[in-house]
């Protein structure tokens, strides 16, 4: 497996839109709205960041992530960042890797730690990894995710200093 990670360009929004669109409407894992309009979902994924990335295998998107700051002002040396990858290329590591690049990003990028805001309790898989790169739970935000599936589930708020 051979995952390249850089910059995305805007030739790249089809490829990112194709990957994130089902996440988005699933209701499961992000809290962007089920119905975003694609107009939205481009504004928030590529122009609110500090940058956003795509991981490419053989020039196709496989996965995409972006870095932005969390809080404005005293806050703003701790990034926020949103991982998604194409379900058809999940179990691989991309998301690994992109968890792996984005600190090295955050870290050349001035942010002294990483926040995860929501990260929903019943998304195990995210838990696990984010787990397995340093985060720590050290919040739980009681029902605060209104899943599509499961009702209102707990969410956590994930940290890790970087510096």
């Amino acid at each position: 497996m051979s995952i390249v990670i850089q910059a995305a360009a805007e030739q790249d929004w089809p490829a990112i839109w194709q990957i994130i669109a089902p996440v988005f409407r699933s209701g499961t894992t992000y809290a962007f709205a089920t119905d975003i309009s694609e107009t939205a979902a481009h504004s928030a994924w590529l122009n609110t960041p500090v940058r956003t990335y795509v991981a490419k295998q053989s020039d196709a998107v496989v996965g995409t992530y972006y870095i932005k700051t969390n809080q404005a002002g005293p806050g703003s040396h701790v990034c926020n960042c949103g991982y998604i990858v194409d379900e058809n290329a999940r179990g691989q590591g991309i998301a690994s890797l992109m968890c792996e690049h984005s600190q090295q990003q955050a870290i050349e990028l001035g942010f002294r730690a990483m926040q995860y805001n929501l990260v929903v309790s019943t998304n195990d898989g995210a838990v696990r990894l984010w787990k397995k790169h340093g985060f720590e739970i050290v919040g739980i935000l009681p029902a605060a995710f209104q899943h599509a599936e499961l009702g209102f589930v707990d969410a956590y708020v994930m940290y890790k200093q970087l510096v």
